[in-house]
């Protein structure tokens, strides 16, 4: 699985992007691609869970314009390993 990290700023650009954007990860669950996306709280940023292999989030992250939006920076893409949970359940 892999983690990636999302850090936000309130630029307008963001806001506007992000409908399509969602739209995107709603697509990428129903594929199973994407195990569960998310603001923090206080939406300084997101974190996304994908269950997938790297260069397939790679490819996501080009695909998507979102990634490259002014208020949006990738903090992180890291390999997450499991040890406790139904984290290999097919989504969906």
């Amino acid at each position: 699985m892999i983690v990636l990290e999302l850090s936000f700023t309130d630029d307008p650009a963001r806001l506007a992007a992000r409908p399509a954007h969602r739209e995107r990860l709603a697509r990428l669950h129903t594929e199973g691609l994407l195990r569960a996306a998310g603001p923090w709280r206080d939406d300084s940023g997101a974190l996304l869970l994908f269950d997938t292999e790297e260069p397939m989030v790679r490819e996501i992250l080009a695909a998507d314009p979102y990634y490259r939006t002014a208020g949006v920076t990738v903090v992180g893409l890291r390999h997450w390993q499991p040890i406790v949970g139904d984290v290999h359940q097919p989504a969906g």
